[in-house]
């Protein structure tokens, strides 16, 4: 059985100050970060419903905008202007530019990857995931190749999912994505059929190509690009340093939940799940558990609204936070430090609420020089950078 919702003991464990925070007094708000010894601050706002933040040499960040733009962030902050060569994208309700990541071997290559809602011709729309490499200037986007498209397309503005992991064994890059697709919301029974990628997540090699290994290749009636099923929506994902891949998921009302999905596995959705519909009443037959179906690490009751995920590796707030999990939330403005009975595997122990009154925390990530560095989701969205006091 899962674990339930560990309680917080204290809410202003580890509050952190923000830079222009009105909810509290400046003053207060610095005695609070020096009490903790960590303060937050401020490295670029102005961005429109920010989503995503990928590093760049020499201290530059990449930032997706919902709304269909992406740009450079300078190390000063400044805000270049919107990176052209993006394909056409499908902007509306929760769809439009999404996630973005840099391959591995960027400093040689400059590839990017990154996912968005896709419209199609005859209508609908759906998640596709695209390769590119930025000019050596920062200035656009070449070679740009739709290397995934989510079938079928859907008339939907919710549950695109849409966050991109690349994979490692034995420590290195092993050439292949991880993403994951939401169940378009109306399609929720999808989740539980293997002849679509509503609900899923998909494993594909960086041109698009399926790996011999997947789990559903040579399967009559299976997606081959499929790797696991029964998710809802799933804006979370990282690969912890051990190489297994983690991800959270929207529960409906309740019943978020954290996973580590593995291959040809069922979690679920919507036969099982600790939510329930909205303004209340049971999803299906109300059941939390099934034979064959996989139970979540953790789950959240009531929903904490997830979004964005990593692992701290890196020594910069001490030995305390290194090997935690960190999750945003979008729907309570905070970022949650997550204590797991062993770094990076094991049952959760603890958790923390930080940066209470940023607003929606969108994306949450390690940057090279070791601190965490956050994204906040408005139509005046920041980028955050965390720095030990």
């Amino acid at each position: 059985m899962p674990l339930a919702l560990v309680r917080h003991a204290s809410v202003a464990t580890f509050l952190i100050a923000i830079s222009g925070l009105t909810s509290l007094g400046q003053a207060q708000a610095q005695a609070q970060a020096q009490a903790q010894g960590v303060r937050a601050e401020q490295v670029a706002g102005g961005l429109q419903n920010p989503w995503a933040v990928a590093f760049l040499p020499q201290g530059r960040f990449l930032v997706t905008e919902r709304p269909g733009r992406m740009r450079v962030v300078e190390a000063d902050g400044r805000l270049g202007p919107a990176l052209p060569g993006l394909p056409a994208i499908d902007a509306g309700g929760q769809g439009g530019l999404l996630d973005v990541v840099a391959d591995a071997e960027f400093a040689a290559n400059r590839r990017i990857y990154f996912c968005y809602s896709e419209a199609a011709p005859s209508g609908g729309n759906s998640t596709a995931l695209a390769s590119a490499t930025l000019a050596a200037d920062n200035s656009r986007l070449n070679d740009v190749k739709v290397v995934f498209s989510q079938k079928p397309k859907f008339s939907s503005s919710a549950h695109f999912g849409c966050r991109i992991v690349e994979a490692r064994k034995d420590g290195k890059p092993d050439g292949t994505l991880f993403l994951t697709l939401g169940d378009r919301y109306s399609r929720m029974q999808d989740a539980q059929k293997l002849d679509n990628h509503h609900g899923k997540v998909v494993r594909i090699h960086k041109d698009g190509s399926v790996p011999s290994d997947n789990p559903f290749v040579g399967r009559a009636g299976a997606l081959p690009e499929i790797w696991s099923y029964g998710h809802r929506n799933m804006q979370g994902a990282a690969l912890a340093p051990d190489g297994s891949y983690w991800t959270h998921e929207h529960g409906p009302q309740g019943g978020d939940e954290i996973n580590l999905p593995q291959a040809g596995r069922n979690y679920g959705w919507p036969v099982i799940t600790y939510g329930e519909n909205y303004g209340g009443g049971k999803i299906g037959e109300g059941a939390s558990a099934r034979v064959g179906m996989e139970q979540p690490l953790h789950y959240w009751v009531p929903s904490i609204a997830p979004s964005g995920m990593v692992f701290l590796t890196s020594d910069k707030y001490g030995k305390g936070w290194q090997g935690n999990l960190f999750v945003g939330s979008l729907k309570f403005g905070y970022l949650n430090r997550i204590e797991l009975e062993q770094p990076f595997k094991g049952k959760v122990v603890r958790e923390h609420k930080l940066i209470e009154g940023a607003g929606r925390i969108r994306d949450v990530r390690q940057g090279p020089d070791g601190l965490l560095y956050v994204l906040t989701d408005s139509p005046q969205g920041r980028l955050l950078r965390l720095q030990p006091q």
